[in-house]
């Protein structure tokens, strides 16, 4: 029997996200139950403004990243884009060569194909010195190709990487590198795509197209205390409209200039107030007439765009700032101005370069495809990349490749949610790649012939067929090695290795059948094929343990490794098969698991069967999208009854088809698989406890709600 959680929260605590973010109780109650109480994290499940994005410059290196490519075309340079045969790695490849090609620099790619290794290769390098290239960018690989890199630069061409792997204890050198993950990054979220990491790169060249780029400004704000008649003076110094630096000075009437820092730290900026005339009138005060600044007051220009704004003050615009409200340590006038410069210059950039808008909304649509197909948990930035992707696809402006697969997943003129995409256009995509032809996904979104890029869509899922039919041998195979492998590491792992030499384990679906086997028994799985000398091995994970502890130990024996927390992939010498087992047998006794999840279900909300009602999925829809760190709500409803009951179904696991009577309202659910249930544990008439998520069943283009059944007992 499953045990139904159903964490207890306080009254205080639901009271306090109600009273902070204004939302109603039940979405209060939710928000308390998961977990999510501080407003750095509310903030991306409630609001969907681009302007809650990371500015790129706060990487490190997005500078020199961003110069380094803009020298390649002012010099007429060629650039090399290589990128990773799945998902992440053909959007990744696809947002940078759009770009790049729209600014005229001469670009080609290049995706590892056939038995090509992961990462960037020596041929690849070589090929590109006789094309006469000096600039290669790799995006979603180039962290682990040390070696291939110090040989692209002994060849003369630089190496910028655009990566969000785990990075190694030694970087690849001489590069630049823009990863997340590396601990200098400066970023403030790890867990972005590979594709996002190129789309912030995107819009830092975007940006330095302006005359921002690089401009140092200083925003300024005085405030005087009614109690001591000290004036507050805050400064925040802005490059890239990105903090450089901050001063405060608090001082008296009568204080000189010279004595405080100010001079020095003003010195040579551009200096933006918010209502000049009061600024200088309390400057004056306490420095004198004699102290001089050269202002340049904000506020008429805002207005222009924000006629509200015209005679508010900043204490009054502090007070409605949705920026604050989420983060209140930056509560304060000065920031309020930094908030409302930014919104500001983003505007006028949207004005000066109205082209940008459209190219940005096609560029999300990849991330949000890579960010579900990397597995991202979908937190913080993820959250607003999928909803603006997922949006501009339900609005009809699906970019060209994406809209003929969508078209032949019968997607199109439907609600479009994010497991959609997951189960209907990723899985496919991702075919081209793990059957070792991944420029055919790309040519789809670079193709301009519509009727070209329908047959590249029909090829890529015929392609998925056949992917599925390699993933079933694959598995029926798996299957039968899997309970004896498990006993042998301890109920700590499984190994599956197809060294039989026909391939009854295809590369491209080693990742699934791992992935399967996790699913089915709980436990970390890899999945090991031959192809020609090399042993090529993926590894899925769970309960809490990260892949890469156990391959790091083994790192001598990969010819490359690499991956993420819970999934990831390796290649080694099929001569050094007996070591690595070996070192299995070594290892996996020390592999630490939490604790099973399979028989217990977290209980989001108890509804009420009076307020059991189809306005809940405006809440479901809140909370989209699904995935990796954010499950599907559940509810709980007690005392329901069956009014009707229906096996369908024709395959082996019949399923069950229930309707709830709730008075005005009647509930139709599905319990997939749940069809041995009736007449066993209940019946027609009864009165039944119920899990459940809430979604929409669409049939001749008719949306009605339903409830998909998770778990269900008889009322006591």
């Amino acid at each position: 029997m499953k045990n139904w959680i159903k964490k207890h929260i306080s009254r205080a605590d639901v009271g306090d996200l109600y009273d902070r973010f204004g939302v109603n109780a039940l979405t209060a109650s939710i928000l308390a139950r998961r977990g999510i109480t501080e407003g750095k994290d509310v903030q991306f499940f409630l609001e969907d403004d681009l302007r809650f994005l990371h500015n790129p410059f706060l990487f490190n290196n997005m500078e020199d990243a961003v110069d380094r490519i803009l020298q390649a075309k002012d010099e007429g340079e060629k650039v090399l884009i290589f990128g990773d045969r799945d998902v992440d790695g053909i959007t990744a490849t696809t947002v940078l060569y759009d770009y790049l090609t729209s600014i005229g620099i001469d670009v080609s790619w290049r995706l590892p194909g056939g038995t090509d290794p992961y990462g960037l290769n020596k041929n690849a390098v070589d090929d590109f010195e006789k094309n006469y290239g000096s600039l290669v960018i790799t995006v979603d690989c180039g962290i682990s190709n040390v070696e291939e890199i110090a040989y692209a630069a002994s060849k003369g061409m630089d190496v910028i990487v655009l990566d969000h792997h785990t990075p190694p204890e030694v970087l690849p050198s001489p590069a630049i590198i823009v990863n997340p993950k590396c601990e200098d990054s400066g970023y403030p979220f790890k867990d972005i795509s590979g594709c996002a990491v190129v789309y912030k790169v995107v819009t830092a060249l975007r940006f330095a197209a302006s005359e921002l780029y690089k401009n140092e400004i200083a925003l300024l704000t005085a405030s005087l205390s009614e109690n001591s008649g000290e004036c507050k003076i805050e400064v925040l110094k802005l490059q890239n409209l990105v903090e450089k630096g901050s001063l405060t000075e608090t001082v008296r009437a009568g204080t000189s200039l010279s004595s405080t820092k100010l001079i020095d730290f003003l010195r040579g900026q551009q200096i933006f107030v918010w209502d000049e005339k009061s600024t200088a009138s309390l400057l004056a005060q306490v420095f004198g007439n004699g102290a001089e600044f050269n202002f340049l007051d904000i506020r008429p220009e805002v207005a222009k765009l924000i006629p509200s704004m015209a005679n508010a003050s900043l204490s009054l615009l502090k007070s409605k700032s949705k920026l604050a409200r989420y983060n209140p340590s930056q509560n304060s006038e000065i920031n309020a101005f930094y908030n409302i410069f930014v919104t500001f210059m983003n505007a006028q950039l949207a004005r000066q370069f109205p082209q940008n808008e459209k190219a940005n909304e096609r560029d999300l649509q990849l991330v949000a495809l890579a960010a579900l197909a990397d597995i991202m948990p979908l937190k913080n930035e993820n959250r607003i990349f999928i909803r603006h992707g997922v949006e501009s696809m339900n609005k009809g402006r699906a970019r060209d490749g994406l809209k003929e697969l969508l078209s032949m997943q019968n997607l199109l003129g439907k609600r479009i949610t994010a497991t959609d995409l997951s189960w209907n256009i990723n899985p496919a995509l991702n075919a081209t790649g793990r059957l070792g032809q991944p420029e055919i996904g790309l040519e789809l979104f670079l193709e301009k012939d519509p009727s070209k890029r329908t047959e590249i869509a029909q090829k890529i899922i015929e392609m998925n067929n056949q992917r599925k039919e390699l993933g079933n041998e694959g598995w029926n195979f798996a299957a039968m090695q899997a309970r004896q492998s498990i006993e042998k590491y301890g109920g700590k792992l499984c190994v599956i290795i197809d060294d039989s030499g026909e391939q009854r384990i295809n590369r491209g679906v080693s990742g699934t059948i791992a992935g399967k086997l996790v699913n089915i028994y709980d436990i970390p799985a890899m999945a090991i094929t031959f192809v020609d000398e090399n042993a090529i091995g993926s590894m899925r994970s769970c309960r809490g343990f990260e892949v890469l502890s156990l391959l790091d130990k083994m790192a001598d024996l990969f010819v490359s490794y690499g991956g993420h927390a819970y999934a990831a992939g390796f290649t080694f010498k099929k001569e050094r098969l007996h070591e690595f087992l070996a070192a299995l047998d070594k290892f996996a006794p020390e592999i630490q698991l939490s604790s099973s999840e399979s028989e217990q279900i977290n209980v989001d909300a108890e509804i009420p069967p009076d307020y059991l009602k189809p306005d809940l999925l405006a809440i479901v829809d809140d909370f989209e999208p699904y995935g990796e760190e954010n499950r599907e709500l559940t509810f709980m409803s007690k005392n329901l009854r069956i009014s009707d009951a229906m096996i369908i179904g024709k395959t082996e696991r019949q399923h069950l088809k229930l309707t709830f009577d709730l008075g005005r309202t009647k509930w139709p659910a599905m319990f997939w698989g749940g069809a041995e249930s009736l007449g066993r544990d209940f019946d027609k008439g009864d009165t039944v406890d119920l899990l459940y998520q809430v979604s929409r069943n669409t049939f001749n283009g008719v949306e009605t709600p339903q409830l998909i059944i998770t778990d269900i007992r008889k009322s006591f």
